[in-house]
């Protein structure tokens, strides 16, 4: 099921399968989001709870049970109710079912709400512990947007602009999960990162750790065209395209949480920046989106 969003001639459509924000136009009709194509990647904005990224072997304990979950959860592949919707706003929840208890031990809600803004769109997600014991979790977007945005450009035309200048290297996937002691120089003393396709054919995805910044935006050297995303309180930016298709999209993916790392415990509740809710506690984390 699909919900329309209007706002000041802009538009949105937002699916119930995943909660997700599947376009977003502008006055003019231009889509900034990713369309699905799978000759590239069939995502298009999913989000990733309860894990982000993929687990070691698939698998992690829980409570001293092994269990196995597929890369970023299961909330992209589950369908959400509509709780409630205006002309320019959506809200839907996912609750806990036989399917979900299965995988992840926890009764839970998960509330997503999608608005149009003035210049945008905002994604607010509120995780609540509905059940008696302490609940692990790890939380993500994964927004796709189209790169380039019109004809006569191509993806390395564009650039990656940071708020603030940043010396971070990125961290670098391998079959296993991300290994600290494996970095790749990336930027260094820069607000700008040009886009090429050899980062993601050689590293998959770029994965920045300790950024100053929080926002970034994603522009055209030739149009100005673009997008801002601000994702305060996410401790984890990425990056990512399909390696070696020349996708023409771009993921930017606010993190709070990370793949399988090289030395972590064995639970759920030890990998790298998941968040533990206390019995009938909630947590909000969001990002916005506005046009260049």
């Amino acid at each position: 099921m699909e919900l329309e969003l209007k706002r000041g001639g802009r538009t949105a459509r937002v699916t119930t399968q995943g909660g997700e924000l599947i376009s977003y136009r502008d006055e003019a009709g231009l889509e900034y989001i990713w369309t699905g194509d799978p000759a590239y990647w069939a995502g298009r904005n999913p989000l990733l709870f309860p894990i982000v990224g993929g687990l070691r072997d698939g698998k992690v304990l829980i409570e001293g049970k092994e269990v196995s979950m597929k890369r970023h959860g299961f909330a992209r592949n589950s369908t959400f109710s509509v709780t409630g919707q205006g002309e320019d706003w959506a809200e839907l929840e996912l609750r806990e079912s036989e399917d979900t208890l299965a995988l992840y031990p926890y009764p839970f809600r998960l509330t997503v709400r999608q608005q149009l803004t003035g210049t945008g769109f905002a994604t607010a997600v509120t995780v609540t512990n509905t059940g008696e014991r302490p609940m692990p979790f790890c939380l993500g977007a994964h927004t796709g947007f189209r790169c380039p945005l019109e004809e006569g450009e191509s993806f390395t035309d564009y650039e990656v602009l940071f708020d603030q200048k940043e010396t971070c290297p990125t961290l670098v996937p391998d079959a296993n999960g991300l290994d600290p002691s494996r970095t790749r120089p990336c930027l260094e003393d820069t607000d700008v990162l040009p886009l090429s396709y050899h980062y993601f054919d050689e590293m998959d995805t770029l994965v920045f750790q300790g950024l100053k910044s929080q926002s970034v935006r994603l522009r055209s050297r030739k149009s100005g065209k673009g997008v801002r995303m601000t994702f305060p309180g996410f401790p984890v930016l990425a990056l990512w395209s399909t390696p070696g298709k020349a996708a023409p999209y771009l993921c930017i993916e606010p993190w709070h949480g990370v793949p399988a790392v090289a030395g972590e415990g064995p639970e759920l509740k030890d990998k790298a920046f998941c968040i533990t809710l206390a019995p009938g506690e909630s947590r909000t984390l969001g990002y916005q989106v506005d046009t260049l």
